[in-house]
């Protein structure tokens, strides 16, 4: 599956756009990152601990992103961006989204 944040795969032609594609992630925070979030909030520093979540967050939204795009029949997902939303306190989703498309095949 080819993904990319540009709206065209370069050298190759959309033959058909198949709609949007999503993934998405709700997760919370948990009183052990909590806790050491706290510390070096008082320190200063990054806060490694987040860093981790959202990363982790990030690439399962992109996993059920090119799955959704593959139940669509998609070679490729284009115009990819991230979002993210305060669902409530202490939870929030991180939503990947882009274009589904099917690309003309090489003669």
């Amino acid at each position: 599956m080819i993904v990319t944040t540009t709206d065209y795969v370069p050298g190759k032609k959309v033959k058909e756009i198949l709609g949007i594609a999503t993934g998405n992630i709700v997760k919370t925070k948990n009183i052990g990152r909590d806790f050491m979030a706290g510390l070096k909030n008082i320190a200063g520093g990054e806060i490694s601990e987040y860093v981790e979540l959202l990363k982790d967050s990030r690439d399962e939204a992109m996993t059920r992103l090119i799955k959704n795009a593959e139940e669509l029949g998609a070679d490729a997902i284009v115009n990819v961006r991230l979002a993210t939303s305060s669902v409530m306190q202490g939870a929030a989703e991180l939503l990947a989204y882009g274009t589904a498309v099917k690309l003309e095949n090489e003669k």
